[in-house]
């Protein structure tokens, strides 16, 4: 789908949250047979947050949402008329982790939670442009949320240590003209469903599949599909936006592995300076990934007013999002 550049609708708040625990690489190395080379190498991460017994997506969400407050005022969640959580840990199937939200802040709302592995807060930035556009919401707090803690295996090496909490909550509305959304790419590929999994109440998949209780992985496939993810979507996307790889002032990939950005920002030609890159200190956040490295990118100084900003983000589904986005300066701090 296109977005016109004279509807002007983009992101006016925004709020981080990762909880105070950190894991090392160091902890990994006490408990598992691995070693801080052999996880730095193969996927960049150094160390991630992990929320405590007491805390999950709600609490996460919850949070996430008083630092936008703190950043931006009370005012910020004035007329927002629907609340999405992006998450694949929601707290319960039912009630949704979004109506915990809507009911905590007193909003006059709907709210529901939206799965689609990773790429979920792409594709709540995408709903959330089009109820806006559309006219049924004046505004929309789209939040990512997880706490992949909860649901990994401690005892397999090659997934509990790409993993962290953490949550970015958005409030998404109109902006001035030129400014905002430019365009969305959204996609999926179910027939690679097996590669990434985990069991809810179904004990396999259409194809006879297992799935287990605890998130599971083939690493090498979705890498594979990653990379290749990265390329095509990405360029539809900025093609979609009317503008060229050069026109990119900021690139925010899915932190989830920095071999697989690195490929992505070399076909785009796009510098270092350009990426903003967070997932050695985080890991995969999933849905929270992408607003948490936001976040950090406006606090360093490194988004001006009118910069394009492209994001792009995959996970299981097998899905994948991409958008561009014209920065304006006047909301997001």
């Amino acid at each position: 789908m296109n977005a016109s550049a004279q509807e002007g609708i983009g992101i006016l708040a925004l709020g981080i949250y990762t909880p105070p625990k950190v894991m090392t690489n160091q902890d990994f190395e006490a408990i598992m047979d691995t070693s801080d080379e052999w996880i730095v190498s193969r996927t960049g991460i150094k160390e991630r947050r992990i929320s405590s017994d007491d805390e999950f997506t709600s609490t996460l969400a919850f949070q996430a949402v008083e630092d936008l407050v703190r950043r931006h005022g009370r005012e910020a969640l004035q007329e927002v008329d629907l609340v999405i959580v992006a998450t694949n840990t929601p707290d319960a199937l039912f009630p949704a982790t979004a109506a915990l939200v809507q009911a905590r802040f007193g909003l006059k709302a709907g709210a529901y939670d939206l799965l689609a592995g990773c790429p979920g807060w792409g594709y709540a930035l995408a709903q959330a442009y089009a109820m806006v556009q559309s006219g049924l919401a004046r505004k929309v707090l789209a939040i990512g949320a997880e706490a992949l803690s909860k649901i990994t295996d401690w005892n397999d090496r090659s997934t509990a240590v790409l993993f962290g909490d953490g949550a970015g909550a958005a409030v998404i509305g109109r902006v001035p003209p030129g400014y905002g959304f430019k365009s969305f790419v959204l996609g999926a590929d179910g027939d690679g469903a097996k590669e990434l999994s985990m069991a809810c109440v179904a004990p396999r998949l259409p194809d006879g599949t297992a799935l287990a209780k605890r998130a599971y992985m083939n690493g090498r496939e979705v890498f594979k599909f990653a990379v290749r993810v990265m390329n095509t979507a990405t360029l539809e996307a900025i093609e979609k936006a009317g503008l060229t790889p050069a026109d990119i002032e900021v690139f925010i990939p899915h932190q989830a592995n920095l071999r697989i950005i690195d490929a992505a920002r070399e076909r785009l030609g796009l510098p270092w300076e350009r990426v903003v890159v967070n997932v050695d200190r985080y890991g995969n956040t999933s849905t929270a990934s992408m607003p948490i490295a936001l976040q950090e990118a406006l606090d360093a100084g490194r988004i001006q007013d009118g910069d394009h900003i492209l994001f792009v983000t995959f996970g299981a589904g097998l899905t994948w999002a991409a958008s561009v986005l014209t920065w304006w300066g006047g909301g997001g701090r």
